[in-house]
């Protein structure tokens, strides 16, 4: 089956061949924790990590966001939020168990959000708000330090930061009268609207 031209142009950016990496590394963090290799997993991770980072600077860097390539990212971050949840489970039941208040409020603070867009405008939502970037930042060191040193303090925090950025997201779709995405700020949507 050939991919249309248009898909095809889009996909092919840097940008977006980042964040397709994304779609490939989940299956294989999946296969690591299953196999009982934290250590694999977490290199990878990190680099999974690093790749979300540097789509979006290649985007902006490159005037290449586009409508399609933040839908992608948003889609792609799900799947590895997904694969974040399962694989630790399966790698540091004891920790995850120790920990699951604040697990719930992070899995909530993915799950709610994306339940509010697809209620609202039936569509995954694309916001990338900079709460959202502090929160997916401190959740990433956060996790680095709770499976390797056992260090729960910074992922607790992380987990309101995620609840934060959860809730500013709620807002906004409550906020927004059509989808929009690279939305800075609730503050942004009321000053520009």
């Amino acid at each position: 089956m050939n991919m249309p031209a248009d898909l095809k142009k889009e996909l092919l950016t840097l940008p977006n061949m980042l964040t397709c990496f994304r779609f490939f590394s989940a299956p294989a963090m999946l296969f690591f924790a299953w196999a009982g290799n934290g250590e694999l997993f977490l290199l990878l991770l990190a680099i999974t990590f690093l790749s979300d980072l540097l789509d979006g600077m290649a985007a902006r860097f490159l005037a290449q966001e586009s409508e399609f390539g933040a839908t992608l990212d948003s889609w792609a971050d799900l799947l590895v939020y997904i694969t974040i949840a399962v694989s630790t489970w399966w790698l540091w039941p004891d920790v995850i168990n120790r920990e699951l208040g604040y697990v719930t409020i992070t899995i909530l603070s993915y799950i709610l959000p994306v339940a509010a867009g697809l209620y609202k405008f039936h569509a995954v939502t694309s916001y990338h708000t900079w709460l959202v970037k502090c929160a997916v930042a401190s959740m990433g060191i956060a996790l680095f330090l709770l499976f390797i040193f056992d260090l729960a303090w910074p992922f607790r925090l992380a987990a309101f930061i995620c609840l934060a950025a959860a809730l500013e997201e709620i807002a906004i779709t409550v906020y927004l009268s059509e989808m929009r995405s690279d939305v800075r700020s609730l503050w942004h949507v009321w000053k520009y609207q």
